[in-house]
């Protein structure tokens, strides 16, 4: 068995996509699901891959949110 599920909406980093940060949204099989933060379209993680983000990288997942809305680009 692989490692226990966090709560819902935490925020976690999908290493093996990057670095990708996103939130916590179940289970999708053997999976589990992540959204970007502030939404978008989930991603299924190998459970194995991904883990707790760190109080940076949520800020900085957040921050080049916030810019992409400020250019007018599609979120």
């Amino acid at each position: 068995m692989g490692p226990r599920p966090p709560a819902l909406g935490a925020v976690m980093v999908d290493t093996s996509r990057r670095d990708r940060v996103g939130e916590f949204r179940g289970l999708s099989g053997p999976y589990w699901a992540i959204r970007p933060l502030g939404g978008g379209l989930e991603w299924e993680a190998a459970p194995e891959r991904v883990r707790p983000a760190t109080p940076i990288e949520r800020l900085r997942a957040e921050n080049a949110r916030c810019n992409a809305r400020s250019r007018g680009e599609a979120l």
